[in-house]
């Protein structure tokens, strides 16, 4: 999580709320921002997070509330470990950091918006946007990079939705205590309308709604992601937008095999080739120059970090939940009790996985499960559920299995967050340059 692109220019900084396992803020990282502060509520997430990468000194922050200790925290230098507030958000005070920070980052908690969750939406205490608002007023940083589930798209929920786009761009407007948030609406909308509002506390917002697999993720992930720069820094949006335009494509992986790419990486059986060449449309686009989607064959052979890194396989002996040497990585370790029947459909191999969900190794629709080649099936490990992350083998998660892949379903795959906190440097930076 430390590696950071050669050649910056100034000392990026950047803050990550609702931390999790870490994908995120790897991302981020590896654009190029260096890591001020960490919240994280979960438990087994904080110890993840400060076994990896940076290695953040982890703080209690309610047992230095109950100490008199508000000033718990610390800006750290260049080369310096940085703090891990752990506990609830809305113990943590973020003044101290005002003008310090050009990125904060992090996805509010998506269960009350979440096809999984009790949809409550915005009367569910597990609502934590007021709270990245507020760290927003504080900070007043550069730039803003949220990500949550596309159930904020929903009808029943799009209202609120736009609502929140409407904060985030007037977040110095805060809601009373007492005040519905329709009433709050009204007062952003009018604001919004007369267009007084100080640049310095106004916020330019772009949400993009995106399928992780269109940016070389090897899973189909529908999330939203909500970026906003301070409108006195004049960014150009338009070209932010072309910065996080799809990389790779559905069709382009339908060209590569059948123009045999894709099955010269992979020694696959034929009849597997003949019943996925079956299975490609007739109408797919011949002139898609994208990049292929990746598949979750290319996930266990090994893609970026882990190119050349093949998993081996797990026999249906070593399915006893024992830790092995195998391949020289951790958590690659077989489970059993895998079963498929209607509505619970395994992932295929030559296809992008399904979505990695905050569940433990039983979650509803197959998620896990995996059909190998010779028509068995079983559960998908910790560690290739991992690189359908695109975590690199070094990260470890701590916790048992089920802890650990509640990591992975709620963190945002790395790749996916890099694309997006490097297009955002660059666009600070291009900003910056023209003064």
């Amino acid at each position: 999580m430390s590696e950071q692109p050669e050649g910056l220019e100034q000392d990026r900084t950047a803050v990550e709320l609702f931390a999790g396992g870490g994908g995120l803020a790897m991302g981020v990282q590896r654009a190029g921002f260096r890591p001020l502060l960490f919240n994280e509520f979960a438990k087994r997430a904080c110890e993840t997070l400060a076994i990896n990468g940076e290695k953040p000194i982890p703080v209690d922050i309610e047992a230095a509330e109950t100490e008199g200790d508000s000033d718990c925290l610390w800006i750290p230098g260049p080369g310096e470990r940085p703090p891990l507030a752990v506990g609830d958000i809305r113990k943590v005070r973020f003044s101290y950091l005002e003008g310090k920070v050009d990125v904060l980052a992090g996805g509010p908690p998506c269960q009350p918006f979440s096809l999984g969750g009790i949809a409550k939406g915005d009367e569910d205490k597990r609502n934590m946007f007021p709270e990245m608002f507020r760290a927003i007023r504080e900070m007043k940083p550069k730039a803003v990079i949220c990500e949550n589930v596309r159930g904020l798209l929903r009808p029943s929920f799009k209202p609120y939705f736009d609502y929140i786009v409407r904060e985030m761009e007037l977040p110095f407007e805060e809601r009373g205590g007492d005040v519905l948030w329709q009433e709050h609406d009204e007062v952003l909308r009018r604001k919004l309308a007369e267009g007084t509002v100080d640049p310095a506390q106004r916020y330019q917002v772009v949400v993009t709604q995106v399928n992780a697999a269109d940016y070389g993720v090897p899973q189909v992930r529908q999330r939203i992601i909500i970026v906003a720069f301070r409108a006195d820094l004049n960014v150009d949006l338009e070209a932010f937008q072309y910065r996080v335009r799809p990389t790779h494509s559905e069709d382009a992986l339908f060209q590569s095999m059948l123009d045999g790419t894709y099955w010269e990486r992979h020694e696959v059986p034929a009849g597997v080739r003949k019943h996925v060449m079956a299975r490609i449309p007739n109408t797919i686009s011949r002139a898609d120059r994208l990049q292929p989607w990746r598949t979750l064959r290319d996930a266990i052979r090994g893609i970026e970090e882990n190119e050349g890194k093949p998993l081996p396989p797990i026999p249906p002996e070593f399915l006893d939940r024992r830790e092995r040497n195998l391949g020289n990585v951790t958590d690659h370790i077989g489970w059993p009790g895998a079963r498929i029947y209607a509505g619970h459909t395994p992932n295929e191999l030559d296809r992008p996985a399904k979505t990695v969900k905050a569940g433990v190794h039983g979650v509803p629709g197959g998620e896990s499960v995996m059909l190998l080649d010779d028509g068995t099936h079983r559960y998908m490990t910790v560690r290739e559920t991992a690189r359908v992350m695109t975590f690199p083998d070094s990260w470890r998660l701590e916790g048992p299995r089920g802890e650990q892949m509640r990591q992975l379903g709620n963190a945002v795959p790395v790749r996916l967050g890099e694309v997006f906190a490097k297009a955002v440097a660059e666009t600070l930076r291009e900003s910056e340059a023209r003064g």
